[in-house]
């Protein structure tokens, strides 16, 4: 099997910051060793899914207890483990189970497969960030939202007399495994079983904070993914996602439903805007008042973009309005950085907690302690 374009880059990322590399490479040592000792990858995907919840417990621990508002140590672990996975599997010529045990190994990494409240919370809000992108400008990039879902993940607070709290999970910046159902996946059960009280959506994005109004459903932007894939669509031509080998179905846009107004209160160094700008073919680029002016135009580029975050949020939207259409839903667009700039980064997350705060603050959901959660 050859590496993945992320994988290659690995030997550029050593040379670059290998204090970063080095931080969980014991933990990636661990999965090496395990895979020296195994000769049959049957009973191989419970442990790899161990080895990635331990790479993700530890990363959060330490975004807790020594933060330093850096994502990067994550990302590139997980892909030193897919890489080491990868040579095992080609030596073993046991490479028509890789793509099982990838998934393993992936979806534990991020947190994808530890979301559990606790019972004793009342208010549970889920929040997702992605990984660091755009990777060929600047390798040593981080993501603000990847630091928020690092440090949010397990916070628990009160307020107004409830428990509330948060559990995380992070989003790989690749559009196979958006076409492939990820989000779906993650999002569906707690949606379809409304064992949560708000998701919350989170990228990193422009000069200030862009509460995303309206998502589009359609992919136009020009920026590759962390696969160096492009969308294949452009402002004259956007194209639809796909899901499960299909074009998503749904609406061209959707609507935000989080408490905007309050959460623009946030106190912080940024402004927070209710971004309500999008493009579609027939107006070009304007700002929507309501779902009813759009519902005869085709989406080139939501609130969020034409790209993935643009489309986590529509995913997920969608989903709501399927399955628990009075939940709070909506995407988060941080303020941008270049590169890694940990006191930016700080402050990006202290007004994400504020504005939780303030949305929970203004949204009627008094979760009872038996209801089944």
């Amino acid at each position: 099997m050859t590496e993945t374009i992320e994988e290659q880059r690995l030997e550029a990322a050593w040379q670059t910051m290998p204090q970063v590399l080095s931080r969980f490479e014991p933990l990636v040592n661990n999965l090496r060793l395990e895979l020296q000792l195994t000769e049959h990858s049957q009973d191989l995907a419970p442990r790899l899914r161990q080895h990635g919840e331990q790479l993700w417990q530890q990363a959060v621990y330490q975004a807790s207890t020594t933060p330093d508002y850096d994502d990067r140590a994550l990302y590139w672990a997980r892909l030193m483990m897919t890489q080491a996975l990868g040579q095992w599997c080609q030596q073993q010529q046991a490479c028509t189970h890789l793509p099982l045990l990838l998934e393993a190994l992936e979806l534990s990494s991020r947190g994808q497969l530890s979301i559990r409240f606790s019972k004793d919370s009342d208010v549970r809000i889920l929040l997702t960030g992605f990984d660091p992108f755009l990777l060929d400008r600047n390798l040593n990039q981080s993501n603000p939202s990847g630091v928020t879902a690092l440090m949010l993940d397990g916070w628990v607070f009160q307020q107004d007399g409830q428990q509330i709290e948060v559990q995380s999970a992070m989003i790989p910046v690749r559009f196979v495994d958006f076409d492939q159902g990820m989000i779906e996946q993650l999002l569906s059960p707690p949606l379809q079983q409304q064992s949560i009280d708000m998701l919350l959506t989170v990228s990193m994005g422009r000069e200030h904070f862009d509460l995303e109004h309206f998502p589009g459903r359609r992919r136009s932007a020009e920026a590759p993914d962390n696969l160096n894939v492009l969308t294949g669509g452009n402002a004259n031509n956007p194209v639809l996602p796909l899901l499960d080998g299909a074009p998503l179905a749904g609406p061209e846009f959707v609507a935000y439903s989080l408490p905007y107004q309050a959460m623009m209160q946030a106190e912080g160094r940024f402004q927070i805007n209710d971004n309500r700008t999008v493009t579609s073919l027939e107006r070009g680029e304007f700002a929507a008042q309501s779902l009813a002016e759009l519902a005869d135009q085709t989406a080139v580029q939501g609130g969020g973009g034409g790209y993935l975050s643009n489309e986590i949020s529509y995913r997920s939207i969608l989903l709501r309005d399927r399955y628990n259409p009075e939940l709070p839903v909506g995407h988060i667009h941080t303020p941008r950085i270049a590169a890694f700039e940990p006191d930016t980064t700080a402050a990006i997350v202290e007004q994400i907690k504020a504005m939780i705060r303030l949305a929970v603050a203004s949204t009627p959901v008094i979760a009872e302690p038996d209801n089944g959660k």
